[in-house]
């Protein structure tokens, strides 16, 4: 297949579910990378997502390419979703989420209800030591080991915040139970690289991969967090290795009916004609043979 940018099958719906979006080229070492995020229907508990993910890939995606899919949408298949109305926090995950420190966006840890799942999830010792050695932190100037010793369950809940599309905007989302098993049956089913992401404005994480997918490769590529944090509806992306080079063209473009098309604008920082996407969509550089 070649690496020109790829148009669905069908029409995008009204929603813009199925379009594909370019973003910019990404190189790794000696190699590029064309990146794509995908807008997705509002995934709900107990879909199953080895048949209602399948039409945004099949005859889309090739064995040299990486599906990469958020696990919030995996966790909320799973019904890993939790109304905030439903939990009850107690003493301890009221106390201790008063003395989390802000990270990025949201409120995450500092919310008693996500301090009482992060409880729940591995237990009242082990988010009180975590929280001591996070302390230590403090003094030392160094960050993150609150999250080491806490484990990667606690690490991957996920508590509404302001770019949370509802009905989410009320619920805390725990991590997936089954990320694995679903990377590897989406692997087996499209012929292709799949692995399950955590990814936000600070960081980047594989949860799961199938066989033969890089993990480090994916962190790269997923670092700057194309996929957005979830007003875009693109919790998908697809990662493609291509050997054309690039030119500094602006070129924006989109995928589908065209109603998302970018435009040329100018950018405070970046000079004059900066490529921009209606819809606060960022725009690629365009990709020559």
């Amino acid at each position: 297949m070649a690496d020109n940018p790829i148009y669905p099958d069908t029409e995008p719906n009204s929603e813009g579910n199925g379009t594909w979006i370019e973003k910019p080229v990404k190189e790794v070492g000696t190699k590029r990378y064309l990146r794509y995020v995908i807008r997705t229907h509002l995934v709900k508990p107990g879909e199953d997502l080895r048949r209602t993910l399948l039409t945004y890939f099949q005859k889309k995606v090739t064995a040299k390419d990486i599906i990469v899919i958020g696990e919030k949408v995996v966790a909320i298949a799973e019904g890993r979703a939790i109304p905030l109305k439903h939990i009850k926090a107690g003493f301890s995950a009221r106390f201790l989420s008063r003395h989390v420190r802000q990270l990025g966006y949201g409120l995450g840890l500092r919310r008693p209800e996500t301090m009482e799942m992060a409880i729940r999830e591995v237990g009242l010792p082990r988010i009180v030591l975590a929280a001591g050695i996070g302390a230590c932190d403090r003094i030392l100037g160094r960050s993150g080991d609150f999250y080491r010793i806490a484990g990667r369950r606690v690490a991957s809940i996920d508590g509404p915040g302001p770019t949370t599309i509802p009905p989410y905007d009320e619920y805390i989302v725990l991590a997936p139970r089954s990320a694995q098993k679903l990377a590897n049956h989406l692997s087996k089913m499209l012929r292709a690289g799949v692995a399950i992401v955590d990814v936000n404005d600070i960081g980047a994480e594989v949860l799961a991969a199938s066989p033969h997918v890089d993990k480090n490769l994916v962190v790269d590529l997923l670092r700057d967090n194309p996929m957005g944090q979830g007003a875009q509806r693109t919790p998908m992306a697809v990662l493609r290795p291509t050997g054309v080079k690039m030119s500094t063209q602006s070129w924006p473009r989109t995928y589908g009916d065209g109603a998302l098309g970018g435009f040329p604008v100018t950018v405070p920082g970046e000079g004059n004609d900066s490529p921009a996407w209606a819809g606060d969509e960022v725009a690629t550089t365009r990709t020559n043979r």
